[in-house]
């Protein structure tokens, strides 16, 4: 694969390193895990999961599957906090960001790292809406997360004109990037506004940043799915913030 030789060196291929956050996740993280080890990235892998404190069981569960890397915080810090802790772990050259729930899916690992491994972005962002967007009132489909999608929206349209840039998804799950290109940059971010202040950071830097189509399957909160507005507002606060304040 063209780009393979620059990202791991002349010697050998790149490897990448799928870094997956996880509180209270013992519902869902076994088949996550599965389809994550089982995926065909085009590149070898390794898989570090970052326990943030769960109460469930599921470290327990993690301590007992082969093939993963269990990291644990002793107590909730936040979906960046443990990111930052599974970035600082990876050996791969190449860093992807996986949630522990059954929204995303590992097929599309191809897509989101190719950019990255022909040599033509730094970063990638998975979006949501680059194919198709949500339906909210007829047909099988239809989302129940309208306010979702309108918060959403308002990120898009916030961080497109304050960086002049045009892209259609921020807050999709799947962030791949050169490891080296975060590996000195310091995120303040422990909540879920961490990927907002990762990416206008890098804009900021001029790092090229492209995007990829991902699929998406919204859980409910009922099923255990955790941001709320209050989160919405921190990310707003955070995109304008870190468009104007020196790092």
């Amino acid at each position: 694969m063209s780009g393979g030789g620059k990202e791991g060196g002349a010697d050998r291929p790149p490897r990448l390193s799928v870094v997956i956050p996880c509180y209270n996740e013992r519902e869902t993280i076994a088949a996550v895990l599965s389809r994550v080890l089982a995926a065909d990235a085009g590149i070898d892998k390794e898989v570090i999961v970052v326990d943030d404190g769960s109460s469930d069981g599921t470290g327990e569960l993690l301590g007992r599957t082969p093939g993963v890397r269990a990291l644990r915080h002793e107590r909730n810090r936040g979906k960046g906090a443990a990111v930052k802790t599974g970035i600082a772990a990876a050996r791969g050259e190449v860093v992807l960001i996986q949630d522990a729930d059954l929204e995303y899916d590992p097929a599309d690992y191809k897509a989101v790292l190719a950019p990255i491994l022909a040599g033509e972005a730094d970063a990638v962002m998975g979006s949501r809406f680059a194919q198709e967007r949500p339906r909210f009132f007829f047909g099988a489909k239809r989302s129940p997360f309208f306010s979702h999608y309108v918060g959403n929206n308002m990120i898009i349209a916030l961080t497109n004109s304050l960086y002049g840039v045009r892209y259609t998804d921020y807050e999709g799950a799947y962030k791949a990037f050169r490891r080296e290109l975060v590996a000195g940059l310091k995120i303040e971010a422990d909540g879920f506004e961490y990927d907002n202040e990762l990416v206008c950071k890098l804009l900021r830097r001029g790092a090229r940043v492209a995007e990829a189509p991902i699929s998406y399957q919204p859980r409910s909160y009922g099923e255990g799915k955790k941001i709320r507005w209050q989160d919405g507002l921190v990310m707003l606060w955070t995109i304008v913030k870190w468009r104007f304040k020196d790092y």
